[in-house]
């Protein structure tokens, strides 16, 4: 079986959101945590999957990278750093 592209799922403080999705896309949830579960040891809830894919599938749009760079700041005067005496 081909490498999967997620690897282990890191456990972090989580925002929590409601989101529905379409059972076909729920089943291949299910199916894919099942496969990382295998492939890594590590019991993965289908839920836990939806933050790492997301982040996953934003890193690599290339489209989404010029819209995700801050804007350049004005060109203003900027303030000092105080000096020592």
């Amino acid at each position: 079986m081909p490498k999967l592209k997620l690897g282990p799922i890191l456990d972090d403080r989580p925002v929590k959101l409601t989101v529905e999705l379409p059972a076909e896309l729920h089943r291949d949830l299910v199916a894919y945590a099942e496969a990382l579960s295998r492939e890594t040891g590590q019991q993965v809830e289908p839920t836990k999957l939806v933050a790492p894919m997301l982040a996953r599938f934003l890193a690599s749009d290339r489209g989404f990278r010029p819209a995700r760079r801050p804007t350049p700041r004005s060109r203003g005067p900027q303030a000092q750093p105080a000096r020592d005496p």
